[in-house]
């Protein structure tokens, strides 16, 4: 699969942790006593926006909704899978609370870690500090993106960049079971289901994609990516 536009709604980072590979067995062993995995099911709250930080959160498998949330309405910063954190914004003492609520969009294991065994592994070693900042800055670059896309791109073109997201960095191939409903769907590119669904069957009829219940195949890639980039 190709890559996707420079100003995509994409709601994944392109970064992927190789954090804990920059820690000796010493760390490593301090990281094991320091956390405990944990079983989400499908729709459970992992952390709620203004809840005190009291672990950094590692995302072990699954695939999980990050999102703002103030009672009424809702907004997704994106989906984090397999092999991505939660929480790193509260690595810095000034910044105890959560500031934003995450759910388990599939069934997720995540890894606990205390966070101020984190922030001793961060004191110790450089590279893996370095790794962290890495990680930080990506998320924030893809979210300067994502908000780009929401602010100048057409309804179109940001039901484009969802599914060269989805493609591209989730399920990384062109044919996949969606785990999302089609207002999960229509809340990830910032619209409503009907207009969501009424889409998805005009790129159907256009042959742009496939769609049988929840399987979806991206058929034709660049006309799709044509659509991703011009808006």
């Amino acid at each position: 699969m190709g890559g996707s536009s420079t100003f995509s709604a994409c709601t994944l980072s392109f970064h992927q942790c190789k954090c804990f590979e920059k820690l000796t067995q010493e760390q490593r062993d301090l990281l094991d006593t320091n956390s405990v995995k944990i079983k989400y099911r499908k729709g459970e709250i992992i952390c709620k926006q203004g809840g005190f930080v009291s672990h950094v959160m590692y995302v072990e498998t699954g695939l999980v909704k990050v999102f703002l949330e103030n009672g009424i309405n809702s907004l997704v910063l994106r989906i984090t899978p397999g092999r991505n954190f939660l929480g790193l914004s509260s690595v810095s003492e000034e910044h105890p609370y959560f500031p934003y609520s995450s759910m388990a969009y599939i069934d997720s294991e995540i890894r606990q870690i205390e966070i101020n065994a984190f922030r001793t592994l961060m004191e110790q070693n450089f590279e893996f500090t370095k790794e962290i900042i890495d990680i930080i800055s990506s998320n924030s670059l893809q979210i300067y993106g994502r908000f780009f896309s929401f602010t100048h791109k057409q309804a179109f073109g940001r039901l484009a960049d969802i599914l060269l997201c989805l493609a591209d960095r989730i399920f990384k191939k062109s044919e996949f079971n969606l785990p999302l409903s089609r207002k999960e769907l229509a809340e990830l590119s910032g619209m409503s289901p009907e207009t969501v669904i009424r889409m998805l069957k005009e790129f159907n009829d256009e042959g742009l994609i496939r769609m049988e219940g929840k399987s979806i195949e991206v058929i034709d890639y660049h006309r799709i990516k044509q659509i991703s980039d011009t808006g």
